[in-house]
This record gives structure tokens, sequence and C-alpha cells, in this order.
């Protein structure tokens, strides 16, 4: 059985108080003995602080976003590097929120995708379609041309130790999450387009987000290729994370 895995991704919310406020009660909720793995992904500027909260807990942490340079002249930009002296362990990479708002390319995602790989720390890649494309029945060729690049730029091995997250882009945030079928169903076309590597299909995690809720979670975790969550707005609440994380214990 692969190790499950539920990421928080925190987007862009909190406030030193309101995260001093979360973490505290996820340290207190989360036992040091789990079954899974879990990540908290906070903005660049309360890694410190989510680093001093989750230190000595089983909780990692790390980030929602990485430049495609180690350094230079890149003004407003955060290298894998600078992420690594905060202990960050997982980056998110090519979340639609951000592809689509600061048009982010597939060659773009790929390089990201590699500098983390090249650091040590573990990618969370996010794939997905519109409404429109599901609509139009080309989900599965929407999602295989998102992996495609990464595999012509650097070889399926790239994929080995990686999470690759499928969020339906019109689930997320609207309160209608994909179905278990229809998350299953996505998991195994991802699972299959790269079973031919035997190292990457042992270690690759395929994690399903997309308004994932503690009502929810335990249909869509039960799937057989769902291997847990990237979760957004039900990160922001310890009771409702700490649930959601139960769920893929079960």
């Amino acid at each position: 059985m692969r190790r499950k895995i539920v990421v928080g991704n925190w987007k862009m919310n909190g406030s030193l108080a309101s995260n001093e406020r979360l973490l505290k009660a996820l340290v207190e909720k989360i036992p040091q003995a789990i079954s899974l793995d879990i990540v908290v992904c906070a903005p660049y500027p309360y890694l410190f602080q989510t680093q001093s909260y989750l230190k000595h807990s089983p909780i990692f942490w790390g980030a929602q976003n990485v430049a495609k340079f180690e350094s230079g002249a890149f003004t407003g930009e955060v290298s894998v590097s600078m992420l690594k002296e905060f202990g960050a362990s997982y980056v998110i990479i090519g979340h639609s929120e951000r592809s689509t708002a600061y048009c982010e390319s597939d060659e773009n995602i790929a390089t990201k995708f590699m500098m983390v790989k090249k650091a040590g720390m573990t990618p969370i890649l996010c794939v997905g379609e519109t409404l429109i494309e599901r609509e139009a029945g080309i989900m599965e060729k929407v999602v295989s041309k998102q992996l495609d690049t990464i595999i012509e730029m650097y070889g399926e091995e790239i994929f080995d130790e990686t999470v690759i997250a499928y969020e339906p882009i019109w689930a997320i945030g609207s309160d209608l999450a994909a179905s278990p079928e229809q998350a299953q169903a996505m998991h195994q076309f991802i699972r299959e387009k790269l079973s031919s590597n035997t190292k990457v299909i042992k270690s690759l995690k395929i994690i399903y987000g997309g308004s994932v809720n503690p009502q929810n979670a335990l249909q869509l975790f039960s799937m057989p290729d769902v291997d847990g969550g990237l979760v957004g707005r039900a990160s922001l609440n310890a009771s409702d994370f700490e649930s959601i994380c139960h769920s893929a214990e079960i």
C-alpha cells in the first residue's frame, strides 16, 4: 500500500496571529505517530513562522511556488535554495491559479519541476482540465499534454519520488468536487501513463485537489488510485484539516 499524503495549501491567506492559532492547533491535534504524510504549504513570508511551530512535529511544510532560476536579477522571485533555508521540503508547481493568472507555460512549469528535484525537494505538480474541456471529453488529452512536456524535457524517470495533484480547474473553490469515480478514472489514467517506469510507479503519489472537505474526503481517499488530497480552504480550519487527514488514515 502506498503511504497517503494530505497537503494543505493556504494560498494567499493568513497573518502572524491567525497562523499562530492554526499551527498551534495542528500541532496539538496531529499525533506524533501517524500513518500518512501531512504537509502545510504557506505563503513565503510565513515560512519562518511555519518552520518554528512545526519543526518538532510530524508535519512537513513547503511553498506554493518557486522561481525557475537559482539566483540573479529576478525581482520578486524566490529560489529553491531560499526555500531550503527555511526547511521547506515540498513545493507546489503549476497550480492553475498561477498558470492562468500569470500565464505560466507548460515549459516554465517543467523547468520549475526540475529545479525542485535538483534541490532534493519534492514537487507537487498540479494538472487538470477546465469545465469546457471536460464537457468536450478531452480531459485526458489535456492532462497528458501537461505531463508530456516534462517527459519530453527531462524523461519519465523525473517523476520518481514526486507527487502529482489532479485538480480539475472547474472544481477548485467551487464547492463542486469531482465525484470519487471521476477522480479515480483520471488518477488511474495518470498512473497507467507513467507505468512503463517501474521505479516511478512504485514511488509516485497521485492526490486529488478541488473542494476537498471533511464531508467528501473519505469517499475520495477510498478510491484505489487516490493517494491523498491537496486541500485549499479547509486547510485553514484546524478541525476540518484534522478530519480530512483522519479520513486518509482509515
